[in-house]
């Protein structure tokens, strides 16, 4: 039986978009792919290497471009499904995203918020008849989350959403670890000077860090910027529980 020629190459250029498409850029895909496209194969002379070089350089350009895109789809995507509180795929697509991007704080900050949110969600032990909490599964999503905050405060120290972020995660996810997210709650109202919600936040583990003088001090100020009603009657209740337990040790 006579096979078409055309149909083979076509084959074969079919399969080495596939094999690229699959993986990042690499040298040999780009070269295999030169090949097939350009008819660059063994350049000998200066004009053929100066043209072969040329061509290559295209074709990485416009593999480096596609990926580049690709990893700004996937940070989209996140933030979409983030917004409509499909955190299970908002973790997803923001750890795709990273793999392109591995030094963009920003998405290990949203990949921080995303792993807090599954730690609850996808925690619930379903099969369980009593519906209990599933603590390891629990704890890893919990500790995936502090390692992205970690990691974007790594890359940007300045970043003072991520300190925020992980002073929540310690203060109120890990507990027993509350004190680890003073310094990081200290540093975001650097800047932040007049934000009550972190003011809570941090006069909260002042508490439970027994440091009774430093939370009293902080619910007095955040009664005296008066935010909102709400706010106000909360930190003087909050007030009054720091005095009491000051007064009683």
């Amino acid at each position: 039986m006579k096979i078409n020629r055309s149909f083979i190459k076509l084959a074969m250029v079919s399969l080495a978009f596939l094999t690229i498409s699959s993986c990042s850029p690499s040298y040999n895909s780009v070269k295999k792919m030169q090949k097939l496209e350009e008819g660059v194969s063994s350049p000998r002379t200066k004009e053929e290497i100066s043209e072969a070089i040329k061509k290559y350089e295209k074709r990485a350009m416009d593999l480096v471009s596609t990926e580049a895109q690709v990893g700004s789809w996937y940070k989209i995507l996140g933030i979409r499904y983030l917004d409509e509180g499909l955190y299970g795929r908002a973790l997803e697509s923001f750890q795709k995203a990273v793999n392109y991007y591995p030094d963009n704080a920003n998405l290990y900050y949203y990949l921080g918020v995303s792993a807090g949110y599954v730690a609850h969600s996808k925690a619930f032990d379903v099969s369980a008849s009593s519906g209990r909490i599933n603590t390891v599964q629990k704890e890893e999503y919990l500790r995936l989350s502090e390692a992205a905050y970690l990691q974007a405060l790594t890359l940007n120290p300045l970043y003072y959403r991520a300190m925020y972020g992980i002073g929540v995660l310690y203060v109120f996810e890990l507990p027993d670890e509350s004190e680890k997210g003073i310094p990081y709650l200290e540093r975001f109202l650097e800047t932040q000077k007049k934000d009550t919600n972190a003011m809570f936040v941090l006069a909260r583990a002042y508490y439970v860090s027994r440091d009774f003088e430093k939370a009293a001090a902080l619910y007095e100020k955040i009664i005296q910027l008066s935010p909102n009603k709400e706010k106000v009657e909360e930190a003087t209740r909050n007030l009054q529980t720091v005095l009491d337990a000051q007064h009683t040790n």
